[in-house]
């Protein structure tokens, strides 16, 4: 299996110890997160699972967890895995207030994110750190709604 991040200052092939990554989840408020060099959007991922790493890639499992850290609102979290063993993609995104669905957030790439997708800071570390240490499963200490049973206008068009 070949492991990857792309979060602040890691940058390579491998996923850190969740110890390094915990500050960044932890730390006082307002000093969460990171948004080094003007991102706030970072990621897990993970290509050839339960053995299909020799596979082509079309027929690997690859899982990736997205997040986008915002200070007032905590992080969304995007969960995505490909099953090439059965040709099936599934996708979840993390689930807040979902009474606030259509009130939205702007990340620094201009995008407008969901404020009800939205967790708080703790949680989502329960979760990356749950993601890591099972090789990529679907975190359970996190409640998730699948992408397809989300309302279209939950993710606006610029």
């Amino acid at each position: 299996m070949k492991r990857s991040i792309y979060f602040d200052r890691f940058r390579f092939s491998d996923w850190p110890a969740p110890s390094e990554l915990e500050p960044f989840f932890l730390a006082p408020g307002g000093q969460e997160w990171s948004y080094d060099g003007g991102n706030d959007s970072w990621g897990l991922s993970a290509e050839g699972l339960f053995g299909t790493e020799g596979r082509d890639r079309r027929d690997q499992v690859t899982v990736r967890l997205g997040m986008i850290g915002h200070p007032e609102h905590g992080v969304y979290l995007y969960y995505g895995k490909w099953d090439g063993r059965i040709q099936q993609k599934y996708s979840y995104n993390s689930k807040g207030d979902l009474k606030r669905l259509r009130e939205f957030a702007k990340s620094l790439h201009g995008d407008r994110l969901s404020i009800g997708l939205f967790i708080p800071f703790a949680a989502a570390w329960q979760g990356v750190k749950e993601f890591i240490e099972t090789d990529g499963e679907l975190p359970a200490s996190i409640t998730w709604i699948a992408s397809d049973d989300l309302p279209a206008d939950a993710f606006p068009i610029p």
